[in-house]
């Protein structure tokens, strides 16, 4: 099931961010590799999870 939340960063230059989850405000990785469309700070998402080798991060991430 996707998870919702809001881009609260993502630098496209470094080709990361974090992704300020609806359900529980805590904050999920996001790399350039994971994403679906370009997204920019303030965008509304639509994202998988999985577990990477720092913790958890936000794949399959699309605008909604």
């Amino acid at each position: 099931m996707q998870k919702e939340g809001t881009v609260k960063f993502f630098n496209a230059t470094k080709g990361f961010g974090f992704i300020s989850q609806n359900d529980n405000r805590s904050e999920i990785f996001v790399h350039v590799t994971g994403l679906i469309d370009e997204i920019r700070d303030n965008d509304q998402v639509a994202y998988d999870v999985e577990e990477g080798r720092k913790g958890l991060n936000a794949i399959n991430v699309k605008v909604i």
